[in-house]
């Protein structure tokens, strides 16, 4: 049984998919090799049973890490702006509201009445067209800011949590 906080656990993460990688990359290159009908073939070393077993090995670690992740996730709170709310639950919101901020920015970037590229259609007509917004820009800002500060917020706990709270994970 090992102690690391999710911080750690992500790093031993990111270091066991490049070994993951690693022995992948040793077995494309190792299964099969071409050699001509009139030469000595250079036969590269490979033995399935070693990289399959490497390969599972990492895999099995990959999954009881991210399974530690996620029970710590799923059962331990912090407080957000004096709410309780659990990781996972965090994690959701933040991603709600960062598809909200999005669609908020392109909203406050717009100006109330803009004139729309000559089309086919506008030239016949002979009639310029234009796009108006139907919002309260400055209400559209405020939203957009006080979303901002929501997930800023939830970001600065979800680092001190990430860095800090440590669980066990059988490895």
């Amino acid at each position: 049984m090992t102690k690391m906080t999710s911080a750690y656990a992500n790093k031993l993460l990111k270091r066991l998919e490049e070994d993951k990688a690693y022995w992948r990359n040793i077995e494309a290159e190792s299964y099969v090799y071409t050699a001509a009908t009139d030469e000595e073939p250079l036969i590269p070393e490979y033995d399935y049973s070693e990289v399959a077993g490497k390969i599972d090995d990492i895999d099995e670690k990959i999954c009881t890490i991210k399974h530690a992740i996620n029970l710590a996730n799923a059962t331990n709170v912090i407080v957000v702006n004096g709410k309780e709310m659990s990781i996972d639950t965090v994690l959701v919101r933040m991603a709600q509201l960062n598809k909200r901020k999005y669609v908020l920015d392109d909203m406050r970037k717009r100006q109330p009445k803009t004139r729309l590229a000559t089309s086919l259609s506008t030239l016949k007509k002979g009639v310029a067209e234009y796009r108006y917004t139907n919002y309260d820009i400055g209400l559209v800002k405020n939203e957009y800011e006080r979303i901002d500060a929501e997930i800023a917020q939830m970001q600065l706990q979800l680092d001190k949590y990430n860095q800090t709270f440590e669980f066990d994970v059988k490895i």
